[in-house]
């Protein structure tokens, strides 16, 4: 497989000869105004919060809308933005977590929309939808539903993309029911004002290398919204300092792993 980290969450996966992009966010650099997520809504200042996304696009647009299908875990801003709904193509597969959002997404002129539910097979490559947290228990009821997904084909090994998740118990356990050999997390510790991180930050990194210590685990989702506050250098060294960067990889935006 080859994992490519366009930005924030986005990717391109070329799988078993099948090519999906996962969470397009399309937009230019600054394009909306930041979120107010980890600073006190009363004291927020629009106008001077950093924009997002915060980070350029490396690779070239052609390049991330060449694709069979395209996977979206839930329908925040920043997973599926204004530029992604006017820019990828509306007849492709479009993969999403449950009827409301392929009903939104529907609306939005898509013509070819699948809940994922089950396995579901697509050009021989089997997607599985696993349960996430988006948050603590308190922050789950105002970010709402998330899914991460299992890709599996005969000729490649099990990869696991975890979506927007804190480490809870569905994530041990879908590590333990799937033993994925490939696993992206998103890792920026995105914050919600009073309700903590969103996603996870390098504890829970920490815990998944842990969990899997033979597989690669790739940290995504990283230094391109103004809320998330962990940096790929502090988490490359919170990695060394605490012993689990043997089996971790940071890529940079534009770069592509191989597995």
């Amino acid at each position: 497989m080859h994992i490519t980290q366009i930005r924030n969450a986005t990717l391109r996966l070329d799988f078993g000869g099948t090519r999906f992009l996962i969470d397009p966010y399309l937009a230019e650099k600054g394009t909306y105004p930041g979120f107010s997520g980890n600073l006190d809504p009363a004291t927020f200042d629009e106008a001077s919060a950093p924009r997002n996304p915060t980070a350029e696009l490396t690779v070239p647009m052609a390049q991330i809308l060449d694709v069979d299908a395209v996977v979206v875990s839930h329908l925040h801003d920043d997973h599926w933005d204004e530029a992604a709904i006017r820019l990828v193509p509306k007849h492709l597969p479009l993969f999403v977590q449950n009827e409301p959002d392929a009903d939104a997404v529907r609306g939005q002129g898509f013509t070819d929309v699948r809940v994922l539910a089950g396995d579901v097979v697509f050009k021989g490559v089997t997607l599985t939808k696993t349960p996430g947290q988006h948050g603590s228990d308190e922050a789950a009821k105002l970010t709402g539903p998330v899914m991460g997904i299992v890709f599996r084909h005969p000729q490649e090994k099990t990869l696991y993309v975890a979506g927007d998740t804190i480490w809870n118990d569905d994530v041990a356990q879908n590590l333990r029911d799937h033993a994925p050999q490939a696993v992206v997390v998103n890792a920026g510790f995105a914050q919600w004002f009073g309700v903590g991180p969103i996603i996870m930050g390098a504890d829970d990194v920490r815990r998944v290398c842990e969990a899997v210590p033979e597989a690669t685990v790739i940290a995504s989702h990283m230094e391109a919204v103004n809320h998330a506050e962990l940096t790929r250098a502090a988490l490359r060294d919170d990695a060394e300092a605490h012993g689990y960067a043997a089996n971790l990889r940071i890529p940079a935006d534009g770069d592509t792993i191989t597995i």
